[in-house]
């Protein structure tokens, strides 16, 4: 387009010359100050903050390599750019937006779809049911995200539904579920609805989606005072002939269909007594109608999630000196909390084997002697965006897995809300250590392992032997115990009649 544009300039400035046009591109702060104490109205000051993003101080000035130098200068001196901020290239500026060659219509050169799998039991029968026979545990994109969208649809339509409640943190502009909950609303059930008007970049989203379901007559919160609410989990409250039962889905990912074909995630559907009790109790904390409540299931940050995990981690190295089982696998998306750290260290000294499956930022080091020789960590980055947060403890011979929403920073554990909820299932607590955690711990497609220098190398094969790709396999890898012969799809996601 710039090159369009340069060699036609004469016809919109004339006069101008195509040999005198070069192209540059400016990047603006798009940190929003937020002064939740001062605003009467957090929507509106968000709203207004977002149309002050686009005159945001410029941070960074890209130039072609063939721009003069004096032009060079005049942008320096009126953007108020420094020479740290100056980035000459040698190419086309903006690369994102060659993804648009994506939409080409040339299935030869892109992925095949992935192959994804419904389980048979979910076809023809009540969602409820099938969650009050047993825990139900869902991997996207493998699983369709739609089986999630299902179960609120289901949830708005069923007259014996008193209440949803969710804590929904990136909605996408066309996500069905604002919808459903409308609905539901509609039809007289409770329906109150977290939104995190501060998620960066779908601040814009969740502002309209917020208006539209407050219009409609949904309780709408926007979260706690100086907190980003970042947990991911519903609560579905339904009456039954025993009286009330609570059914939840505690995940790993954001309720937006349009990003669950893209990322991998996992998501809990239980009617556990004990964890919805817990989950109910943090919907009370969340609305202000409650002092914290004491959880004992769930982790949840601020109030308790660090605590735990640090007190999960001195287990285990308590367990390794008394030469009990002691195990730690770790998969997230950011470890970056010196205290968290430090507690994996100890554990390493004391003789725990741990495995961390990091994707992005780690700032410990792994294999350093007498500090972290037993630690190693990995970063798995392929096709789909690694994003399923799992925490495996040995604990003895009685391992605890949790899965949600946290990584290890301390944005997560001291300045959101953030919940890891208990597996508790026998079969899925197998499957999470024996097959999905496995199989991130074989791949060698992918994966490149943290030096004590701090430098990544690419994983090695022996000769002779075939690379292997996590992501690939989990296409055709044996079923999640509750699976019973699940049949195959490719179903991402239906439209709902609202």
């Amino acid at each position: 387009i710039e090159k369009l544009m340069a060699a036609n300039i004469g016809t919109m400035i004339p006069g101008a010359s195509p040999d005198a046009c070069h192209t540059f591109r400016i990047t603006r702060d798009a940190d929003i100050e937020v002064r939740e104490s001062e605003a009467e109205d957090l929507l509106e000051m968000m709203e207004q903050n977002l149309k002050a993003r686009r005159f945001g101080s410029v941070t960074r000035l890209e130039v072609q390599s063939t721009m003069p130098k004096e032009m060079v200068e005049h942008l320096k001196t009126h953007l108020d750019v420094e020479n740290e901020d100056l980035y000459v290239i040698d190419g086309p500026l903006k690369l994102v937006d060659i993804s648009a060659a994506a939409d080409l219509p040339r299935p030869d050169l892109k992925y095949k779809p992935i192959k994804t799998t419904t389980p048979k039991s979910f076809k023809g029968e009540s969602m409820f049911d099938v969650i009050k026979r047993g825990d139900v545990m869902l991997h996207h994109p493998y699983i369709p995200y739609s089986l999630v969208t299902d179960f609120i649809a289901e949830a708005a339509d069923d007259p014996n539904v008193r209440a949803i409640k969710m804590c929904l943190y990136r909605l996408g502009k066309e996500s069905p579920i604002p919808p459903l909950l409308i609905k539901a609303s509609e039809q007289g059930k409770q329906v109150t609805v977290l939104i995190e008007l501060k998620a960066r970049f779908d601040e814009g989203n969740n502002i309209e989606w917020a208006k539209k379901l407050e219009e409609a007559g949904v309780h709408v919160i926007y979260g706690l005072l100086g907190l980003k609410t970042h947990a991911k989990t519903s609560l579905i409250v339904r009456e039954e002939e025993d009286g009330l039962r609570r059914y939840v889905h505690a995940a790993t990912g954001n309720y937006n269909p349009q990003t669950s074909s893209a990322y991998t995630d996992l998501g809990l559907l239980t009617a556990d007594e004990r964890i919805g009790y817990e989950v109910s109790e943090l919907f009370n904390f969340l609305t202000v109608y409650a002092q914290r409540g004491d959880f004992n299931k769930l982790m949840v940050a601020p109030i308790n999630l660090r605590e735990t995990m640090l007190a999960n981690i001195a287990r285990e190295a308590e367990n390794a000196r008394a030469g009990r089982p002691a195990r730690i696998i770790a998969k997230l998306n950011r470890l970056a909390d010196s205290e968290m750290v430090n507690a994996f260290y100890d554990a390493s000294k004391a003789g725990v084997k741990i495995d961390l499956i990091v994707r992005g930022i780690c700032t410990l080091r792994a294999g350093i002697p007498g500090i972290s020789e037993n630690i190693t960590v990995r970063s798995v980055v392929g096709r789909l965006l690694e994003h399923s947060r799992v925490y495996y403890f040995e604990n003895g011979g009685e391992p605890d897995i949790y899965i949600g929403s946290s990584d290890l920073m301390p944005r997560n554990l001291d300045r959101r809300v953030e919940t890891l909820t208990p597996v508790e299932d026998p079969d899925i607590k197998k499957y999470l250590r024996d097959e999905y955690l496995e199989m991130y711990l074989r791949d060698t497609a992918k994966t490149h392992f943290l030096q004590p220098d701090g430098s990544y190398v690419k994983a090695e094969v022996a000769e002779g032997e075939e690379l292997f790709n996590a992501q690939e396999a989990f296409q055709f890898a044996k079923p999640i115990p509750y699976l019973d012969g699940a049949g195959e799809s490719n179903d991402q996601g239906r439209k709902y009649d609202v």
